[in-house]
């Protein structure tokens, strides 16, 4: 049976995209190696695992070419916030960070989200949803 789920990512520098996400509020997953091959994080208080990698090993990994995160998506993948203010303070801390906004947030009634692109183009939303409010639309 299934224990975690891992999402690797190719990355053309480690050390910069660690220091990008530790300072969006990922954590440092400390059971696995912090060096220049490899970086683990966690993401919010299930600690989902975000795997860095350099491209050169992922492509070892995967036998196959990473396309270009600026140019094509291939994932999208999405973080569930607490609050409105959470979203924005998380985009916020992106800018910061030297990331960017994609998609301004949106406020749709029983959700509000934005997007926003990593360091190597990986990109990401951010969304709050307020269940509360889905049967009423």
């Amino acid at each position: 049976m299934t224990k975690e789920i891992w999402l690797n990512l190719p990355v053309k520098d480690v050390q910069k995209s660690k220091q990008f996400f530790t300072e969006i509020g990922f954590s440092l997953n400390p059971r696995f190696g912090d060096n220049d091959q490899q970086a683990s994080l966690f993401i919010g208080e299930k600690q989902f695992v975000v795997m860095l990698f350099p491209e050169s090993t992922f492509t070892q990994f995967t036998r196959n070419e990473i396309p270009d995160a600026t140019k094509a998506t291939q994932i999208l993948i999405s973080i569930d916030a607490q609050s409105k203010e959470d979203v924005d303070s998380l985009l916020d801390k992106v800018v910061t960070a030297g990331g960017t906004i994609y998609a301004k947030p949106q406020d749709q009634g029983w959700m509000y989200g934005a997007g926003f692109a990593d360091l190597d183009g990986h990109r990401w939303n951010v969304l709050f949803m307020d269940e509360s409010k889905i049967a009423s639309e």
